[in-house]
């Protein structure tokens, strides 16, 4: 039987950990122990300095959505008098505001809007990419199967015509916990997380990238969390296709679901394990947005090496109470403090911009 102490010392000497062991893990190695596993692996990756991160924009094209999630604060009826949709000459501006900021990144996410056809996304993307150097990171998986349905057509075949209009990668919304018994409490309508693989599959398959994400602290249970580690682990020994993986915490406020948001240590504790588990995920994010700023710091501390994007624009997780914001001289400051080199990044994870390592 595999005592606590016999598997401190197979994470210590770089071995791969099963799902009993990762729970093992999770409910008996103390904090600042899991911590020190997970820098130890971060370090490995990276290097013990480098921490990384990015400016972008997250346009949130329309909230009508017919998914209906009990978690999001966002979405509204498309008979609400708060529903909207961006046109696409107000997008473009707000493009060219972000690239003016220095955004090397657009991500386009919004809700599942049946008005909405592959068409309107094609001449979006096209419009953007021929006049902005910007690389698009966007349309989570919900939104390529929403799209599938309503076209017609197979993943494959939409996600290659986003491509050819410019899309560059995918990002990892909607996976929250891949567990079909968490999902039907949360999110009963939304994609099963079979779907939510199959299309990150079928990106992988076109030689596009994609990111991540687990929402974690609303209903689901350590064995859950686990679960939704193993998933992700099995399509990337699978695919190679994940560049990072960012994991987040559920915000009680204004969602149907309500409820108490867990703490920033389980969120800590999540976090390092994730690092250690995922052993072939290159990128784990620190989510400073849902934390805010002191416990994004000390996310550098247990297993992050990016603390994702300063955020020029962020309206979902903001609709529900959450407003933490950021500037790139403050992001900057921040990793200098955690005694790490800061480094601006694009989406590919290539070093675009280095600032002062010391305060």
């Amino acid at each position: 039987m595999m005592t606590l102490q016999k598997l401190l010392e197979k994470i210590n000497a770089g071995g791969r950990i099963n799902e009993d062991e990762a729970l093992l893990l999770f409910l008996e190695a103390g904090l600042l122990e899991i911590g020190q596993l997970a820098s130890k692996r971060a370090a490995h990756l990276h290097g013990p300095c480098q921490a990384t991160f990015l400016i972008d924009r997250n346009i949130n094209y329309t909230n009508i959505c017919t998914s209906r999630c009990r978690f999001c604060a966002f979405y509204r009826a498309e008979n609400s008098p708060e529903a909207y949709v961006l046109p696409p000459e107000e997008i473009l501006e707000k493009v060219a505001g972000a690239v003016a900021l220095g955004a090397t990144q657009i991500m386009l996410q919004g809700g599942l809007n049946p008005k909405l056809g592959l068409s309107w996304f094609e001449a979006v993307v096209r419009s953007i990419k021929t006049s902005f150097p910007v690389s698009l990171h966007s349309f989570s998986p919900p939104e390529i199967h929403h799209l599938a349905q309503k076209e017609g057509l197979s993943y494959e075949a939409v996600i290659s015509r986003l491509q050819a209009a410019g899309l560059d990668s995918l990002p990892g919304a909607g996976a929250e916990i891949l567990t079909d018994g968490v999902r039907s409490r949360i999110c009963p309508e939304k994609i099963s997380g079979r779907t939510w693989l199959a299309v990150m599959e079928a990106a992988h398959s076109l030689g596009l990238k994609t990111t991540a994400t687990m929402m974690m602290g609303s209903v689901e249970t350590p064995q859950d969390r686990i679960e939704h580690l193993r998933l992700l682990r099995g399509l990337q020994d699978k695919t190679g296709g994940f560049r990072a993986f960012i994991p987040w915490t559920f915000k009680a406020g204004n969602t149907e679901l309500g409820g108490t948001e867990t703490s920033s240590l389980d969120y800590l504790r999540t976090l390092a394990l994730s690092r250690i588990y995922l052993d072939n995920i290159v990128n784990i994010q620190g989510s400073w947005v849902t934390q805010g700023r002191d416990i994004g710091q000390m996310t550098l501390f247990f297993g992050a090496n990016d603390l994702g994007s300063i955020m020029l624009e962020e309206n979902v997780v903001r609709a529900a109470g959450s407003s933490n914001c950021i500037t790139e001289s403050e992001m900057a400051l921040l990793i200098a403090r955690a005694g790490k080199q800061p480094g601006q990044r694009d989406t590919e994870y290539r070093i675009v911009k280095t600032y002062p390592a010391t305060v």
